[in-house]
């Protein structure tokens, strides 16, 4: 499968009551990876009729980040789509490798011109498998 990664940094705005990342900015990012990967690999014909919208997010907290520290985010679509939807896997890591947010989030395709959920064909399969 095709692994997409990008690097996050935690800034100020990130941080939260207790010091560190909250959790809204998790999912933000769990967002920024996951579009960042479809233009990245996608068929620019593909990018242009289709976009994704989440239909549900499952994440695990095992540690965290703070202010200047830097999560290294890992994305990939492992398996087969069902209909419109596929899985996504998600996984951040701090700076000593250690896994600490964890994801599977669920999209859908929505195609462009009618505002409905598309099939995904295994030709848009085909763009995040090695």
């Amino acid at each position: 499968m095709n692994t997409f990664v990008r690097t996050f940094t935690a800034t100020l705005e990130h941080i939260d009551e207790l010091g560190h990342v909250n959790n809204a900015v998790w999912v933000q990012w769990i967002q920024d990876i996951a579009v960042a990967h479809w233009q990245a690999a996608a068929d620019p014909v593909h990018v242009s009729a289709y976009f994704w919208v989440v239909v549900r997010h499952e994440i695990d907290y095992r540690g965290n980040i703070g202010v200047g520290e830097q999560a290294l985010g890992r994305t990939w679509v492992p398996g087969t789509p069902r209909g419109a939807r596929f899985n996504r896997h998600i996984v951040f890591a701090d700076a000593r490798g250690k896994d600490i947010v964890t994801a599977i989030s669920t999209w859908a395709m929505i195609d462009r011109a009618s505002g409905r959920p598309a099939r995904v064909t295994p030709n848009i399969v085909a763009a995040f498998a090695e």
